[in-house]
């Protein structure tokens, strides 16, 4: 028989048996006959080699095709095979399986509840670059290149003029740059200091700033703005006190501590003041027409005091047990 008769007799066969397998071990059997080591497209291979030299390139070429049909025929059959086996095996009147459910990441529930608590009183929400130039990061904001303030933040530079933000009291700068006044805005976002990495500071974490620019705001405005926020996150009977303190942007500036109840201790919370009527000037506004404050504070800050966490790495080690408990 020629080679030809032969090739084209084993793919008929192969696609007759291969019709009638209907078990994995029918199937098993099958690849052996047909394509196991010494199956017959095997010994089609063994025929070829004893073919003259002028033949060879044609019943090559054929035999390639042909091999690659069968292995394709096979391979349609047994995953079909798996499929229908996969669907027989499955009983579609079990219950389902319940999948946990996901958490919203702990910072991200403070900071949600800060904007909503600010948004209540009219305040909008404003995002900024996390990497801006040295004037709006630090001179801007009252502080000159070589200014002794300078010193209370060590800063990444990306070059001698690009940081990543120190706070976010830039996007303050940008949105007075943009807009006229009346301004009533909280800024959200990352920050970046170069700090040692302990239990109580790390290399980044999260702020909120207010601004409030008009004609008219006053110290006693920011102190019931404030005393407002502190106890709708913390409670109404919550103990707070202002504390005269020092900031390059703010004057006067302080800063708030309320009564930690469990520790029997005050504990700081938050920076404000009124805005430095040279950081106006900066921006191009008449310093003697419009007036405002200024607070911030740090997002790890307000969770670890009202989740009672000690230690603020636990928010970026993406531990489950941790996340979970949120």
């Amino acid at each position: 028989m020629s080679l030809d008769k032969t090739i084209k007799g084993l793919k008929t066969s192969f696609s007759k048996e291969l019709s009638k397998s209907k078990t994995s071990q029918d199937l098993e059997n099958f690849r052996i006959k047909y394509l196991g080591r010494n199956g017959q497209l095997a010994s089609l291979f063994e025929e070829f080699n004893k073919l003259p030299a002028p033949e060879k390139p044609r019943f090559g070429k054929e035999l390639n095709i042909l091999k690659n049909q069968l292995t394709d025929q096979f391979q349609n059959a047994l995953g079909n095979k798996s499929e229908n086996s996969a669907s027989s095996n499955i009983d579609f009147s079990l219950p389902g399986y319940n999948l946990p459910d996901g958490n919203i990441h702990p910072l991200e529930q403070i900071t949600s509840e800060i904007k909503s608590i600010f948004q209540s009183i009219g305040f909008s929400v404003a995002y900024g670059p996390e990497i801006d130039d040295d004037y709006h990061n630090f001179e801007a904001l009252n502080v000159p290149k070589h200014h002794p303030a300078r010193d209370m933040q060590d800063t990444f530079f990306i070059n001698p003029n690009a940081v990543l933000r120190t706070h976010t009291s830039n996007v303050q700068i940008h949105l007075m740059e943009n807009q006229d006044p009346p301004l009533r805005h909280i800024c959200c976002g990352r920050v970046f200091r170069n700090e040692a990495v302990s239990y109580k500071s790390f290399c980044l974490f999260n702020q909120v700033e207010g601004l409030v620019i008009n004609e008219t705001s006053s110290f006693a405005e920011m102190k019931g703005t404030l005393e407002y926020f502190i106890q709708e996150m913390f409670g109404k009977d919550t103990k707070m006190r202002f504390r005269p303190s020092y900031f390059p942007f703010t004057e006067p500036s302080a800063e708030v501590d309320i009564w930690n109840s469990k520790l029997n201790q005050w504990m700081e919370i938050l920076g404000c003041g009124m805005v430095n009527p040279n950081v106006l000037t900066n921006v191009g506004y008449d310093n003697k027409k419009y007036q405002g404050f200024a607070f911030g504070m740090g997002i790890e800050r307000i969770a670890m005091i009202k989740y009672g966490i000690k230690d603020i790495r636990l928010f970026y080690q993406n531990d489950k047990r941790f996340l979970e408990q949120f």
